[in-house]
């Protein structure tokens, strides 16, 4: 009886351990994603992958938006998926991943993640 009731007892904090733990998956720790300002991003490559930190100052349709940080501003294009339930506003401070685009005479931002910043 005191080991059916040992055995028990263990299994159901093993188990309840797992059910706490964050499910979210994937790896969580440093990416190769560079912090940088938008003026650092305005300079870099065509597909270089960034990480901005500021604010939305407005939306300028088909998904893009002007994103502006203390360097400066850039269009960023924010595929609709990617806000995954944030609501923004201009006072809102995000956190945004994602590759640069350009074209021409022309740089953008394709935003693969967008958060909250921290």
């Amino acid at each position: 009886m005191n080991k059916t009731l040992t055995a028990t007892l263990l299994g159901l904090t093993v188990f309840s351990t797992a059910a706490l733990a964050d499910n979210h998956g994937g790896f969580k720790g440093p990416d190769r994603t560079e912090q940088v300002s938008v003026a650092q991003a305005l300079e870099l490559g065509d597909d270089s992958q960034v990480r901005l930190t500021g604010v939305i100052t407005e939306s300028l349709g088909d998904e893009k938006y002007r994103f502006q940080d203390d360097s400066g501003t850039m269009i960023v294009e924010i595929d609709n998926d990617e806000w995954r339930g944030i609501e923004a506003t201009p006072d809102t401070r995000l956190t945004i991943w994602g590759e640069i685009d350009k074209d021409w005479n022309e740089t953008e931002l394709d935003v693969e993640r967008v958060e909250l910043a921290q």
